[in-house]
């Protein structure tokens, strides 16, 4: 593996040397130097570790990686996307290291993950890791390596069970789950021991400040970007959103106090710039920071922005953008349908949508990235119609914008108001239809694979059960990047010992099912997305 892409790093931080007996971390990201360099949340633990003297950490891709400790004691990994899960089984092998933590002995590292994956329901890979950091990694992190340092000579089980006395720390192997039958529904989930947590609170971030990048590279996916995080979480709370329900309350660092001290550190170094959060525009000081972007100093500034509120995307946003060297601006309508907006939480209007494009065309903006789901709880084909005459109506109104659709298939994900219900089993359908109707009207359409939302369903609802299922999907697939065929064929092989696909896909589930994350809190309490859940369906 050679090392060559680290050499174009500029950091933004400075390393410190480890103590002699500092504890050696391997910190890897389950993917590519390019994708995982390109994370916000892997580069700030990245650099909160490699600046306290009592540890000395080397990073990890599945393509390279910095020299690694003789015997390291901990590996980490940022674990941000489902389907990375294959190249974290690949790392475990490659290190020597057994897949399953019971397997593990005390020449073993522990084996841990953070990010969203493992904070939004660990369970499916329970088995794999010997503890999980579920929230915020803020104060989370600098925890973990505190108690870790007062047991590092202890046991293996008595290093566990200290780091499981800490806020947000999770080990798996101290909670049991029962079944009614093989495969039958979870009847409870209880810890093994009367001193042990019944359950563990998601850590949230509460400073004034959020994350910056501290690296920038031409070798990230956006080359020599530098990337601040304007907001975390968001107000809306779309029934189906992930990152606002498990990521509440909505947070914005101070503009002045925060984000342009940190904007100016970044420009100092590179004149690309990317403003992140899951809805910037509604940053109660965003126009100061529009303001501040759009002095003459930084005329040679790119700018790029994460997916902006439809009702935000002003006149002005746009001509600064294209003024920055944006060409194009990304907004979320979920649907062309009123109603069916309503029943997701969207607030937002057709006419608004249309402002929108007028909007970016005007600014001189050349393209508009619109991205909208199929597979809505309550969907019905004349809501998929409303979808194309709203885009079309959007070409009409902005001509000589590069229309494109993004669309995927609603997939239940764990703490929101939807985790009860299943996948449409017509979403592939429905993304055929939308295809056949938008490119010969010069809409680019571009649909995210069904196959996959049912394999991230599959994941997003799964318990304990499936590992093996995911286990024996890796162990089929030629270059350990499974594929649908792979997951069929292991239900198949297992059938009789675990639920079908069926339950953890498509089921809908009663609110009162033992979900398999009901003794993982999230921000808001199960009564609350109960409520959400039944004002959305009886719209």
């Amino acid at each position: 593996m050679s090392n060559h892409n680290f050499d174009s790093e500029k950091l933004l931080f400075e390393p410190c040397s480890p103590d002699p007996n500092a504890i050696g971390i391997i910190y890897a990201f389950p993917n590519t130097y390019t994708v995982g360099i390109t994370s916000l949340g892997y580069q700030f633990v990245w650099a909160d570790l490699a600046t306290r003297p009592t540890v000395e950490v080397s990073r990890w891709f599945t393509d390279t990686h910095e020299p690694l400790p003789r015997s390291p004691e901990l590996l980490g990994f940022s674990f941000s996307w489902e389907l990375d899960y294959a190249n974290i089984l690949g790392a475990l092998e490659s290190l020597s290291i057994p897949i399953n933590q019971s397997d593990r002995s005390s020449k073993h590292p522990l084996v841990f993950a953070g990010g969203a994956v493992p904070t939004a329901n660990p369970e499916p890979f329970a088995e794999w890791f010997d503890f999980l950091l579920l929230g915020d990694g803020e104060e989370l992190v600098g925890n973990m390596i505190a108690h870790y340092q007062q047991v590092r000579s202890a046991p293996r089980h008595e290093k566990l069970r200290l780091l499981s006395q800490v806020a947000g720390i999770y080990v798996p192997s101290l909670y049991e789950v029962k079944y009614a039958g093989i495969d039958g529904a979870i009847t409870s989930i209880q810890p093994i021991a009367p001193d042990i947590t019944a359950t563990i609170t998601k850590q949230t971030h509460k400073g004034n400040t959020l994350s910056a990048s501290t690296v920038v590279t031409e070798k990230a996916a956006w080359s020599n970007i530098y990337m601040v995080e304007v907001a975390r979480s968001c107000p809306e709370m779309c029934r189906f959103c992930l990152a606002s329900y498990l990521t509440l309350p909505f947070r914005t660092p101070s503009a002045e106090g925060s984000l342009i001290p940190a904007i100016e550190r970044g420009l100092k170094v590179t004149n690309r710039l990317g403003l992140l959060g899951a809805s910037i525009t509604q940053h109660p000081e965003f126009e100061t920071l529009l303001d501040y972007i759009a002095q003459p100093q930084f005329d040679s500034v790119r700018l790029s922005l994460a997916s902006v509120r439809t009702n935000t995307l002003s006149l002005k946003l746009c001509q600064i953008l294209s003024s920055r060297d944006s060409r194009s601006v990304t907004i979320a309508v979920e649907s062309g349908s009123e109603r069916l907006r309503q029943i997701i939480n969207k607030k937002l209007h057709n006419e608004e949508i249309q402002q929108a494009a007028a909007n970016a065309q005007a600014g001189g903006l050349s393209a508009l990235k619109l991205y909208g789901m199929v597979g809505v709880p309550q969907e019905e084909d004349a809501d998929i119609d409303q979808t194309i005459e709203m885009l079309l109506a959007v070409k009409k109104t902005a001509p000589k914008l590069k229309i494109s659709f993004g669309c995927s298939t609603f997939v239940p994900k764990s703490h929101t108001p939807w985790q009860w219900l299943g996948v449409d089993a017509h979403g592939d359908k429905k993304l055929k239809y939308l295809q056949k109707h938008l490119a010969p009207k010069g809409i680019d359409f571009r649909p995210e694979s069904y196959k996959d939302s049912i394999i991230q369903a599959l994941i997003s609802r799964g318990d304990r059960r499936i590992q093996s299922v995911l286990k024996l999907a890796y162990e089929y697939a030629e270059h350990k990047i499974p594929s649908d065929g792979m997951y069929k064929r292991a239900f198949k092989e297992l059938k009789g010992q675990i639920p079908p696909l069926e339950y953890y896909v498509y089921a809908n589930w009663t609110t009162d099912t033992i979900l398999p994350w009901q003794h993982l809190l999230g921000a808001l309490p199960a009564g609350t997305l109960i409520k959400h859940l039944e004002s959305s369906l009886n719209l």
